[in-house]
């Protein structure tokens, strides 16, 4: 809602109030129609609800009543926010709403401890279910609650669904029109909960049970019975889901509503038929009668040559007496015959076509009409007061809900027109009484002098259509008692008769040939208050009379099932005297309701529709001109306006408007009614405009008013502009000072504070010395408390020390002197950190690398100062291999087969005679190695038979493999010269197992020849490395000089 004026409440949130608005009105109108300038102007009236149903203001006030138009969509203003944002505000401080008419009844009902109303009226589509629906909900969100309060609030809530499944229908005008009127009553205890509820019905509209217009619908529950119904529960009724196959609701050809969800609805239901606290039994028995009526509107009748009456449809009847639980036969007798009883015997009349068809509609109509009074009533019993301690309380006030039919005016208007528009005549009677008697209480209680309002006082058509005797209703009773050939066309020539000379009471007999060309002759004309409306008598008679025939009544009472035997008492066919005729008994009803009212304070809420397609946005003009005539909008506007349009209490005129008088700003110390005297004279009111009462100030016209808000708002900025001012002066004293006072406390704290420090360390460092030298005095004594201190920051230091000092490596073997006291823990700390160090180097190498180092480890073991090339040889890493296997002639690999070569590297052999060179491949694997000639094996060597190996000490590669003498395979040992010497003699060792059996000579190395001679090699240092055979026979080696600086 955009509102140019705002307020803010202690709470931070907006509040529109209704004043502010007036600087809007040329955009949005304004929110009281008692501020309208031309209060008589129904143009101007219209054109104020169209300007704010353009802004989406759905809610405009007459004084106390509340106008609502139906915007045909979502709004964003009924949320729990709302809700709170109107919960104990007064009336007129914030924006027309629904809630605001709620929550004033709530308080009112509190305050005076009396009961209270709100009567909802208007047509059909104009939302007064959903009116009721918003207020019930008001007060289940906002009233305060307990565990039963708000079980009591569902079922207020739960009972809507009910109600509308049962009473509502669609017709032309609404999707979802109350075809009954409904008055409930919430009673409240002494802390404002809701305890108790009670609901009475009016007028449901049997006739839409067996007849729709074009274009409507039978009422939702069979609807939903079909749609929503489960496949068993169909089966159980004998029912079909296809609407089209029941006669009842075929007529208005609108099986489906594209706005309604039948299924949806159907769930709806049933969870408030349990909500409500209905038992499986109950609504089991209660859809029997659903499915009971489908069923009889389906039985057809057929006509014998006598004329006599007969059933051609057996099945629906057998149906339907198995659903209410009566006997097929009693009940096909009954539907064709009537029993008719005199003072000497009973005489059975059989019926012709017509009156066989009208028993059934009749049958019909009053079993689902008598049902939804038991719905009703067993929905009181739920809503009922429970606890024992507010039955002893009679004085609990309520507040009653009036949802009632609105003027109604349709293209055919019948006897159900006829009782609703009586309605809406006698509650504008009742309204315009009880509004112009709280006007003049008002008026009384401030002192004011009462001005006699002129008004239209509708008493003369209520008398025409009530009088006992002489009115319409008597007259229509009368016809339908009175004996012999009467007829909808009697009636209407008694109507004539009778009323022939009256202002508001027309017929095409007694009509001017001007009005006669749009009477028919079967209608009367009567000049409501709030228009002309024209009623065919047709029907008029029948529905009237609303009875069935007694021997219907004797089946019904037979009944086995439990809610038409309840309907239906014995009593009523046992009684000779005639029942109530339907208008009376509705006029009864309504006397009784006006009794009711006028016990209570009444609020109004009087809804309208914008237009008949339902569309959102969309404004028709002569629509709405009609609907606000027929509500007595205007004429309750001109009463209202009669006096003084505007009024308001001392304080709130004052609080408003104090900023244009100098004398009264900023606040005014004397009393209200003063203030509020000087204020208006400082403006200049004439004393005509106004009047000051005992609590409030009545301004007669609005213009006065509209001028002393445009005065406010022009004066706004320069209020603003001196606000602004004193509140920035204000703010930064008072900032300042509270600065100042902050340093002050901080400086006075810090300086004590840093004080007690000192001191307190000072403290602290006295004792500290103390206990460090008499524990320098008794250091070499046991650990006593004398120096218990000293040792222990002896320690302390120490390990702190250690703990920035300990060895980065394996290799450094430094370690921090201990004092006495911590030798034995050193050595313990240091064994463990170099334990630790070990651990973590050791965690760190590869597989690969451990391998290597294994290696390089057994080669130290082995060569270490005894071998001159061995320190060349540390730096260099061991291969895998030095022969691939894609070197390896693939015949060899065959032959080794599955022994896999772990190591392989040339070598060149040197015969044992001769010691010629020859170049070969040593291939090692598990169990043996292998001397290859290029694709042939040439000497195996079992590492199980190797006597050993032997090298020299000299820097040469030769190598000399002892075999036993004992193998004849073998040829002696095997001199074999490898340019990796320490890395295949240390890979030899490892694979053949052999660390013991190697022999490091220097000088000469003696080996077995063939057939058991034995030869000689010898090794010399020279300048290069050289193998060749000597001068006495034997294997000269000379290895070069290795230089070891």
């Amino acid at each position: 809602m955009r509102y140019q004026g705002r307020e803010v409440d202690i709470e931070g949130r907006v509040r529109l109030v209704m004043e502010s608005t007036l600087t809007a009105r040329d955009r949005v109108g304004v929110q009281d129609f008692v501020l309208l300038e031309n209060h008589n102007s129904e143009a101007a009236f219209i054109e104020n609800l169209r300007r704010r149903f353009r802004e989406n203001l759905i809610y405009t006030y007459i004084g106390s009543v509340l106008v609502s138009v139906n915007p045909y969509k979502e709004l964003e203003i009924y949320s729990k926010p709302q809700m709170e944002r109107y919960r104990g505000v007064s009336f007129y401080e914030i924006s027309p709403h629904i809630y605001a008419v709620s929550d004033n009844t709530y308080r009112a009902m509190r305050t005076t401890w009396r009961d209270q109303c709100i009567l909802i009226s208007g047509e059909s589509g104009s939302g007064k279910t959903e009116a009721s629906k918003k207020i019930l909900l008001y007060y289940a969100v906002t009233c305060p609650t307990h565990d039963h309060m708000t079980t009591l609030g569902d079922r207020l809530l739960q009972s809507n669904p009910i109600l509308e499944a049962f009473g509502n229908a669609k017709t032309l005008r609404n999707d979802n029109s109350s075809r009954f009127g409904k008055y409930m009553d919430v009673q409240f205890d002494f802390k404002g909960a809701p305890v108790g509820g009670h609901i009475l019905n009016y007028l449901l509209e049997k006739s839409r049970v067996v007849h729709q217009n074009h274009g409507e619908r039978n009422f939702h529950i069979f609807y939903q019975l079909l749609d929503g119904g489960g496949s068993d529960l169909l089966q159980m009724l004998d029912l079909e889901r296809n609407p089209q196959n029941y006669q009842y609701l075929v007529k208005g050809s609108c099986s489906k509503v594209s706005s309604i969800s039948d299924k949806t609805n159907w769930k709806a239901v049933m969870n408030a038929l349990l909500v409500l606290g209905f038992t499986e039994d109950d609504v089991q028995t209660l859809l029997n009668i659903i499915a009971s009526v489908l069923h009889l509107g389906n039985s057809q009748f057929g006509e014998g040559e006598e004329g006599e009456t007969h059933i051609t449809t057996e099945t629906p009847i057998a149906n339907v007496a198995k659903l209410l639980g009566v006997n097929a036969s009693a009940l096909s007798e009954a539907l064709t015959h009537k029993k008719l009883t005199t003072k000497e015997e009973e005489v059975i009349i059989p019926l012709n076509f017509e009156q066989a068809v009208a028993a059934r509609d009749a049958l019909a109509k009053a079993v689902y009409g008598r049902t939804f009074t038991w719905l009703v009533e067993k929905i009181n019993q739920s809503l009922a007061l429970k606890d024992d301690m507010y039955h002893s309380n009679k004085a609990f006030p309520v507040i009653g809900l009036l949802d009632i039919y609105g003027f109604e005016v349709l293209q055919n208007n019948s006897f159900e027109q006829f009782c609703i528009n009586y309605c809406s005549e006698k509650l504008q009677q009742l309204f315009i009484e009880l509004t112009l008697r709280s006007e003049q209480e008002e008026y009384t209680t401030e002192g004011i002098a009462w001005e006699m309002v002129e008004y239209f006082d509708n008493k003369i058509i209520c008398d025409l259509i009530e009088e006992k005797h002489k009115g319409i209703i008597s007259i229509l009773d009368e016809e339908c008692l009175r004996p012999g050939e009467t007829s909808d066309a009697s009636f209407l020539e008694k109507l004539e008769d009778t009323f022939g000379s009256h202002p508001h009471f027309v017929t095409h007999k007694l009509a001017n040939g001007k009005t006669r060309k749009v009477m028919s002759r079967e209608e009367f004309r009567l000049l409501h208050y709030a228009g002309e409306v024209n009623y065919n008598v047709n029907g008029f008679l029948d529905k009237n009379n609303d009875s069935m025939n007694r021997n219907l009544k004797e089946v019904m009472c037979q009944s086995d099932n439990r809610i038409i035997s309840h309907c239906f008492s014995i009593e009523e066919v046992t009684d000779q005297k005639r029942p109530q005729m339907a208008a009376t008994h509705f006029k009864n009803s309504l006397l009784k309701l006006l009794e009711i009212l006028m016990t209570k304070e009444p609020s109004y809420v009087r809804c309208i529709k914008p237009n008949d397609a339902k569309q959102p946005g969309h404004f028709d003009e002569v629509l709405v001109r009609h609907q606000v005539r027929y509500l007595g909008l205007m004429e309750n506007l001109r009463v209202r306006r009669a006096g003084f349009a505007y009024r308001r209490s001392f304080e709130a005129f004052l609080q408003r408007y104090k900023p244009l008088c100098p004398e009264t700003w900023p606040n005014w110390d004397g009393r209200l009614e003063d203030g509020v005297a000087t204020l208006v004279n400082h403006l200049g009111y004439q004393p005509e405009e106004y009047k000051l009462g005992r609590s409030k100030i009545f301004i007669r016209l609005p213009k006065t008013l509209f001028l002393t808000e445009d005065a406010l708002q022009a004066k706004k900025p320069e209020i603003a502009l001196t606000l602004q001012t004193s509140w920035r002066g204000y703010r930064e004293r008072a900032k300042y000072k509270r600065i100042r006072h902050a340093i002050i406390v901080i400086q006075s704290a810090w300086r004590g504070m840093k004080g007690r420090r000192r001191a307190k360390r000072r403290r602290q460092a006295a004792e500290l010395i103390r206990r460090f030298i008499k524990g320098f005095i008794y250091r070499h004594e046991d650990y006593c408390p004398e120096n218990e201190y000293f040792l222990d920051h002896v320690r302390y230091s120490f390990l702190m020390k250690l703990s920035k000092n300990l060895p980065t490596s394996v290799l450094d073997k430094s370690w921090l002197a201990s004092p006495p006291s911590l030798t034995e823990a050193s050595e313990h700390l240091r064994k463990l950190n170099m334990r630790n160090m070990v651990m973590k180097y050791c965690n760190r190498i590869q597989p690969e690398w451990k391998n290597q180092m294994t290696q390089k480890v057994v080669a130290s073991e082995i060569f270490k100062d005894q071998k001159d090339n061995y320190p060349q040889s540390v730096g260099r890493l061991f291969l895998d291999t030095r022969i691939e296997r894609e070197q390896i002639n693939l015949k060899v690999l065959q032959t080794l087969g599955s022994d896999k070569v772990l190591y392989g590297v040339p070598v060149t052999k040197y015969d044992r005679r001769g010691f010629k060179p020859r170049p070969r491949q040593l291939l090692l694997s598990n169990t043996f190695a292998v001397l290859v000639d290029r694709t042939k094996i040439k000497q195996r060597i079992d590492y199980a038979t190797l006597g050993g190996i032997s090298v020299s000490s000299l820097s040469d590669g030769m190598v000399i493999l002892h075999m036993p003498s004992e193998d004849k395979k073998q040829k002696g040992d095997v001199l074999l010269h490898c340019n990796h010497v320490i890395e295949l003699v240390t890979k030899l060792a490892l694979i053949a197992r052999m660390l013991n059996y190697i022999n490091i000579k220097p000088g000469s190395i003696r080996f077995a020849g063939a057939r058991g001679d034995e030869g000689i090699v010898d090794f010399v240092r020279g300048s290069e490395l050289k193998v060749a055979k000597g001068k006495r026979g034997h294997l000269l080696v000379t290895a070069p000089r290795i230089n070891t600086t």
